[in-house]
């Protein structure tokens, strides 16, 4: 019988324990469920009872968590399950099925069935564990030396000593366990999942993907600038980073991030960088940063002395102007002839300004005022 239940549901298939007392008996398909919180859980298992009994003589059966007086609370009669349980049964199958999960359904559940007799129930024990976490499970990685590196598949639930692993390589399932070898170096993806709970794999781990460099603000620089390197790699866990200069052993820095100071030509050159995991490692491309050939100091000058020459024209020109509007209005007064001496003798430099603008006139123009 499938279950229809909204979300994504976890199946738990492979018959992992037996309960067994003259003739009652409790198979649960899973033992262990490790799942993150908002998903669904699908919790399985069959029962039977001694021979010679009726499955009319059934009187109830349920699942549950907590006792109350030494009795079991049926799930569905507990308000933190309200809305979000539901019970099925198919002859002598029977499945729980738990909507939502949250961190607080972590625990053992367990499945109950009694008779008419009063008295005669019998509850499969132990139950399955049930963990449900933000992160789910994860891989630790630790380097054994140059050549291997062992994983571990951890969740940050306590599981029962039954709790079995599945290995992934890429999408391959390729081994059961808790740990497992794997060559330093490697290009694939490992990830692992508690075994029967097909809801949620582990992130995957896996060396640096060959890095990326770029420079900041450009790779062509001028003497006395700063430059910045970044290097950047996909990698998990976290890659370390180490910046290496063309032809040299020594590396120049390490971390993400490399900035130059004070940029000489001896700074010129290739640079790549280095990305490192427990994993493996990778190197980048060469990015070449070289020098410009023009020396800042020097433009900053150059720029400094057209700025102040064009400022002085400029403001002697003005000058000149208002002493001419100013001579005009006072020479009224005086006769013509007198009043053209004076402009003639004031300020030669005023009449050198107006010769130079002379010259920058158009030639036909000039030919048309002759």
């Amino acid at each position: 019988m499938s279950p229809s239940a909204g979300g994504l549901v976890v199946f738990l298939l492979s018959v992992q324990v037996i309960q067994s007392l003259d003739g009652w008996r409790v198979n649960y398909h899973q033992t262990d469920v490790s799942d993150v919180q908002g998903f669904t859980v699908y919790i399985s298992c069959d029962y039977t009872h001694p021979p010679g009994k009726d499955p009319s003589d059934i009187k109830d059966r349920f699942w549950f968590t907590k006792e109350k007086d030494g009795e079991p609370v049926d799930l569905r009669t507990d308000s933190e399950y309200s809305g979000r349980v539901r019970y099925g049964y198919s002859g002598k199958r029977c499945y729980l099925i738990i909507r939502d999960v949250r961190e607080s359904d972590s625990a053992e559940y367990k499945f109950t069935f009694m008779t008419n007799k009063p008295g005669e129930k019998y509850t499969g024990s132990p139950g399955v564990t049930l963990c449900v976490t933000d992160s789910g499970l994860q891989v630790q990685v630790r380097r054994l030396n140059s050549t291997w590196s062992e994983l571990t598949c951890h969740s940050s639930c306590v599981l029962s000593d039954r709790a079995e692993y599945v290995w992934y390589k890429n999408e391959e399932n390729i081994k059961r366990g808790s740990s497992l070898l794997v060559s330093s170096g490697s290009t694939y993806r490992y990830s692992c999942n508690l075994r029967g709970s097909y809801g949620h794999r582990s992130p995957a781990v896996y060396g640096p993907q060959r890095p990326s460099v770029s420079a900041s603000p450009s790779a062509e620089m001028m003497e006395g600038d700063s430059v910045t390197l970044t290097c950047s790699a996909d990698a998990n866990p976290a890659a370390n980073y180490t910046w290496y200069k063309e032809h040299e052993d020594s590396p120049r820095a390490s971390g993400q991030n490399f900035t130059i100071s004070d940029f000489t030509a001896e700074h010129s050159g290739n640079y790549y960088c280095e990305a490192q995991n427990e994993m493996g490692r990778s190197t980048s491309t060469l990015l070449l940063i070289t020098e410009s050939g023009v020396d800042r100091t020097t433009m900053i000058i150059h720029i400094t002395r057209w700025t102040l020459l064009v400022v002085m024209l400029i403001l002697l020109l003005l000058f000149c102007l208002w002493t001419r509007k100013k001579k005009a209005v006072s020479s009224t007064t005086e006769p013509h002839e007198s009043r053209e001496a004076v402009e003639m003798d004031l300020h030669p430099e005023c009449e050198d300004l107006s010769d130079m603008a002379a010259q920058r006139e158009d030639p036909e123009e000039q030919e048309d005022r002759v």
